[in-house]
């Protein structure tokens, strides 16, 4: 089968280009496969972020270019020379990996033009149906995006629930989020927090973009309950590692007036790739006290580092981190609740024990199970 992926990839950055770069080299086992990706992904006026090219490192699969770079997200005669130039491909399945309602326009006029009188199918893998943070027209953008689709990936319970209550005839597969391959090795400890200048005997991680919706002030109440009593559980850094799509000040301010200036450290930038194994390897647990979730790829490379998760019960989240079996779940902007699971870790010496059970669950996360999952839509003859 040919296949033809549209989304955002190297050289761009961050998780979904990951994602992308990780399921084409796994379809390509048995299939041909091709990624195109976007020349103006969001414009600059709307992007939060500091870039959106990937930097500081190698791209994740070896051997494989940078993807052409033809789409722009906000211009309609472009999707109208993609669609053209996606059917003189000859594709037999187009692959759209959907996040944002913003892309529904874009994805869903190329989807329409490119399958117009041929034997296109396009599937539509959702990290989203409807995002976390809602706007005005989130249903009618996806509803266009979705309309010319003949199959959905779905990789959560909720994401699952929120495309059967939009589009109840949807015909889909459900397959987890596999786990990221593509950072390195775990290091030694002791190696990563010398690297990182770490002195402190706990070290908890945050890691990915810091977004209203993602909790991290719950997190900072938390930290400040546990200062109060690092004699119980000996000293403790949290580590908030990722770049501000929020009002960086206003963290920092509360930190400050929490006094957690010994016991938390911010680095506010995106990590490049080849970086990105020293923070998670530094770490005992990782930390996602999210207020709202679908899933989150943050689990999937604690995972790959065989790392425990203390998480909110939210979304898909209680998929993934299995209570007092790789982790503990708190209730949602819970900071005592959340502090008490933290101490709890410690205070019990669980960190063995949970990890020898996240590579035991991780199995269950592979990207087989995505690329069956495609297959079984009826798509390989």
């Amino acid at each position: 089968m040919r296949i033809l992926i549209v989304s955002t990839a190297y050289p761009l950055r961050g998780g979904i280009a990951h994602y992308n770069a990780l399921l084409a080299s796994h379809l390509s086992k048995r299939h041909t496969v091709e990624i195109i990706t976007f020349k103006r992904q969001y414009p600059k006026l709307f992007f939060p972020g500091k870039t959106q090219e990937e930097s500081g490192g190698q791209f994740p699969q070896d051997g494989m270019a940078p993807a052409p770079q033809w789409v722009d997200s906000i211009n309609p005669l472009n999707w109208i020379r993609v669609a053209m130039k996606i059917r003189r491909r000859k594709p037999d399945l187009l692959i759209f990996k959907y996040w944002l309602p913003f892309f529904g326009p874009c994805f869903g006029t190329i989807a329409r033009l490119a399958k117009c009188g041929t034997k296109i199918k396009v599937l539509f893998i959702c990290d989203n149906v409807i995002p976390h943070e809602r706007r005005l027209g989130d249903v009618a953008l996806t509803r266009y995006a979705f309309k010319p689709a003949d199959y959905f990936i779905v990789q959560s319970a909720a994401v699952e629930k929120d495309l059967l209550r939009h589009f109840p005839a949807a015909i889909y597969r459900k397959a987890p989020h596999p786990v990221y391959e593509i950072f390195g090795a775990p290091m030694a400890k002791y190696a990563a927090r010398k690297a990182l200048g770490i002195a402190a005997r706990n070290v908890i991680l945050y890691f990915g973009y810091i977004r209203p919706y993602k909790g991290v002030m719950a997190l900072l109440e938390a930290m400040a309950k546990l200062c109060q009593t690092q004699s119980e559980i000996g000293e403790t850094l949290l580590l908030v590692v990722g770049e501000f799509y929020d009002d960086e000040q206003k963290y920092r301010r509360r930190a400050n007036e929490l006094n957690l200036d010994s016991c938390l450290r911010f680095v506010a930038d995106y990590v490049p790739t080849a970086e990105v194994a020293a923070y998670f390897s530094a770490a005992d647990v990782v930390a996602l006290p999210y207020l709202s979730a679908t899933q989150s790829g943050i689990a999937q490379i604690a995972y790959h580092f065989d790392k425990p998760v203390i998480a909110t019960e939210v979304g898909g989240l209680a998929e993934v981190v299995i209570h007092e079996k790789t982790g503990f779940l708190a209730p949602p902007n819970d900071a005592p609740a959340l502090a008490e699971s933290i101490r709890r870790f410690y205070r019990d010496h669980r960190e063995k024990e949970f990890s020898e059970n996240v590579k035991i669950e991780k199995k269950k996360y592979s990207w087989d199970r995505v690329v069956e999952a495609i297959e079984g839509l009826g798509l390989v003859k």
